[in-house]
This record gives structure tokens, C-alpha cells and sequence, in this order.
């Protein structure tokens, strides 16, 4: 499949003139709804001692006020929106659902649609339901079907509304912190044991469990890759024609020695999700920089590359090497649904966009079926263990009174995106 037809075949509503190729930004529900009190991630937190350096609280109170969001995005000439919808909120309980939050998220599809932007929907962005969590999480046998379930209620209400579904949002990156040139200290870890023992403590439960947490992540990925398997078939049996695919972390990687540790790498962190996807219609990817594969794991990049203020690598034209890579290695159409970078100054994130996109308009130009770019992130938010302070947001807003500001990156994607050309 060409990339033209590839991306005019799903791109939904809210096409643009350029064959249906999606512009968009990104934004989880976690990291911008605010008090998501039912979440594993809220739990860990919240307990003492907690390895995150602050709690989300309010977040960027979107759950009340997304339709500023989704403003915001069709004000920049964006033609599409990704989000997530927290499975906390829609099954609190087990078993116990909430209608009235699964019309909550509908509203938000329905509104996107109403406002001419394709809205691309993840149902597991990281965190799960605090009940899941203690049940022993991803390592529990009855996980694929618990995800199913809940899949299989929230799409009877949106599925016939959205643009792509995402069963799982990066469900490898565990997997690859594993071959990091820079793995977490001894310190660190054992804090972070400490703070899911808490957790647990909390919930009366002694396997409060979850991928990212600090056991081996390996034997809870065939329950993972069962989940988005199910999850998928679930969804169809909903809406057949349901473009269903999944994100995967992955950077843009460089060999440092003839017989590099890459290919085992790939098939470590990768192949079991290649396989996975081999009946979806497209793969997520999200890309923010480099790794540089030494005989053994990834190691230190060279001393005289490009780099930023802060001394991290410049090199935006990663995620078009990405594309290249992940539809080689599976066949499929790509969406890249997360890339971005850091940045206080948002000059640099202004510099950066265009030459990111246009790596990407590049391997569209080659013939990679790529369907879209969307950008990570909307706003300014919370960033996980290392709360408000990274900036990956084209918006920022204010803590206090919640009010949105674009910045000039902002424009700058929203220009590329109405005209379909970089500078």
C-alpha cells in the first residue's frame, strides 16, 4: 500500500488536503485530568516514601475543561487528537462500571468529530485501575481479559466515533530500560521497592504490581501482548473497520562496534510486539532521541555530536529513521503518535519541530505508508516520577488558575500542518 492511499484509507475525519495525513498533539488522561484517585499511579504517589517528586493533584484539570483543549487544537489547523481514557475511572471497582464516564469520554469523540479532528483514542496509557494493581497487575493470569472487558464496555459507546484506537501506550519500555547505558542506581531501585510495598501495604495486598515497577517486566509481556490481542478482538467486534494498532517506544538506534548487541536488542525489546501487531492495521511510534549500542547494552553517546544547551543530543531527524525502521520490520503503515523534546526555551522546540517533521515527510516521500505525525505533547503536564518540571508541552498553563498559552512552537506546528511543508 502507497503512502497516500495507506493514509487516506484511515484517516477518518478531520482529513487534510495532503491525502489524509493526521496532524495532531497528544496528551494522556493521567498526566492533564487531574485527581485520578483510582489509579495504581495516584496510589504510589500518595504513600510514603514515594519515589515521585511530586503528586499530580490537579494535573491540568482537563477533566473539566478539554473542550479548551480540543479548542486549542483546532484553532492551531491540527486535524487530529490523541488522548487516553483512564480505565480508573470507567471500572473503579472491579466489575463495577461507570456509565457516566464512558459518556464522559464519548463527549470528547463526539466533539472532536463536531469540530472536523480525527479523534485517536488510547485505552491503557500506563496506569491501571488500583484493584488491578494489587490483583498482581500484568503478572495476573485473568489480565488479558480483565483489559479485554474493559476494552469491549468502553467501545460499545466509542468506537463508532474514533479515527484509531491504541490498545497500549509504549507496553516495551520496560523492556528496554533493561539495556540502558545508564540503569537506575541500587538506591533508587530500593526506594522504589519500598514505594510499591507501601502500595500494596495500602490496598491490603502483597503484589501491588505493575509494568513499570521493579520487578522483571519479562514474564508479564505474553500476558501484555494476550491483552492487546483480545483487547483488538474486541474492539472489532464492535466496529470491524476500526483501524486497532498499538505504540511502541523506540529511538532511533546506531551500532558502535561490528558486532553490536542491536539485533538482540530489537528482539528482546521489540519482537514480541512486531508479532503482536501482525494483524493490526498500523504501529504507534514514539521516538525522542538516539541509543548508541555498544558489544553488550547501549552506551555513552560520542563526544562530538551535536548537542542542546542542557547537553542532551540534537537530532531531530530520529523519528524519520524510526519509521523507516518499524515499517521494514513489520509491513505496516506508521503513525507516529509521540515525539518531542524538553525544553524550557521553547525556541528549541520551535527549531526542532520542523526538522523533525520533515524526516518524517521524507520517508513518506521514500514510500514508507507513514498516516501521520502528532506531536507530544499538548500541554505542559505531569511528566510521571519527575512531576511538573519537564516542559514537552506546545501550551503551557498555569498552575494556579489553569489558563492555556500557546507558545510559538504552537504556530509553528499548526503552520506545517495547514500548508503540509516544513520551512
Amino acid at each position: 500500500m502507497g503512502a497516500a492511499v495507506g493514509a487516506a484509507g484511515l484517516a477518518g475525519p478531520g482529513r487534510s488536503a495532503d491525502n489524509g495525513f493526521l496532524w495532531g498533539a497528544a496528551t494522556a488522561g493521567h498526566q492533564i485530568e487531574g485527581n485520578n484517585v483510582n489509579s495504581d499511579f495516584w496510589l504510589l504517589e500518595q504513600v510514603e516514601p514515594t519515589v515521585f517528586a511530586e503528586p499530580s493533584g490537579d494535573a491540568c484539570d482537563s477533566l473539566h475543561r478539554w473542550r479548551e483543549d480540543v479548542a486549542i487544537v483546532k484553532a492551531l489547523g491540527l486535524n487530529c487528537y490523541r488522548f487516553s481514557i483512564e480505565w480508573s475511572r470507567i471500572e473503579p471497582a472491579k466489575g463495577q462500571f461507570s456509565l457516566a464516564y464512558i459518556d464522559h469520554y464519548a463527549r470528547i469523540v463526539d466533539h472532536c468529530r463536531s469540530q472536523g479532528l480525527a479523534p485517536i483514542v488510547t485505552f491503557n496509557h500506563f496506569t491501571t485501575p488500583r484493584w488491578f494493581a494489587a490483583a498482581g497487575g500484568w503478572e495476573n493470569s485473568e489480565s488479558p481479559d480483565l483489559f479485554a472487558r474493559f476494552c469491549e464496555r468502553s467501545g460499545q459507546r466509542l468506537a463508532g466515533g474514533l479515527s484509531h484506537a491504541l490498545t497500549f501506550n509504549e507496553p516495551n519500555l520496560a523492556l528496554g530500560g533493561r539495556w540502558s547505558a545508564n540503569p537506575p542506581p541500587p538506591a533508587f531501585m530500593a526506594q522504589m521497592s519500598a514505594c510499591i510495598a507501601a502500595a500494596g501495604k495500602a490496598s491490603g495486598s502483597d503484589r501491588f504490581s505493575l509494568l513499570m515497577g521493579d520487578q522483571d517486566p519479562r514474564p508479564m509481556i505474553p500476558h501484555v501482548v494476550e491483552a492487546h490481542r483480545r483487547a483488538r478482538a474486541a474492539l472489532k467486534s464492535i466496529r470491524s473497520d476500526l483501524p486497532v494498532g498499538l505504540s511502541l517506544a523506540i529511538p532511533d538506534e546506531v551500532p558502535m562496534v561490528p558486532d553490536s548487541a542491536l539485533e538482540r536488542k530489537r528482539a528482546d525489546v521489540y519482537a514480541p510486539f512486531f508479532e503482536a501487531v501482525s494483524d493490526d492495521e498500523f504501529v504507534g511510534v514514539q521516538t525522542y532521541g538516539r541509543d548508541y549500542v555498544g558489544a553488550e547494552k547501549s552506551v555513552a553517546p560520542p563526544d562530538d555530536i551535536p548537542r542542546r544547551a542542557n547537553g542532551k543530543e540534537w537530532f531531530p531527524a530520529a523519528v524519520g529513521n524510526v519509521v523507516r525502521y518499524v515499517h521494514e520490520a513489520t509491513g505496516k503503515p506508521v503513525l507516529v503518535t509521540e515525539n518531542g523534546i524538553d525544553a524550557e526555551d521553547d525556541l528549541e522546540r520551535a527549531r526542532f519541530i520542523p526538522e523533525a517533521v520533515a524526516s518524517v515527510l521524507a520517508a513518506r516521500a521514500e514510500g514508507v505508508p507513514v498516516l501521520g505525525y502528532i506531536h507530544w505533547s499538548l500541554l505542559d503536564n505531569f511528566e510521571w516520577l519527575s512531576g511538573y518540571g519537564p516542559k514537552y508541552g506546545l501550551v503551557s498553563v498555569d498552575s494556579q488558575t489553569f489558563r492555556r498559552s500557546p507558545k510559538p512552537s504552537a504556530e509553528v506546528l499548526g503552520r506545517i500542518a495547514r500548508t503540509g511543508m516544513t520551512p
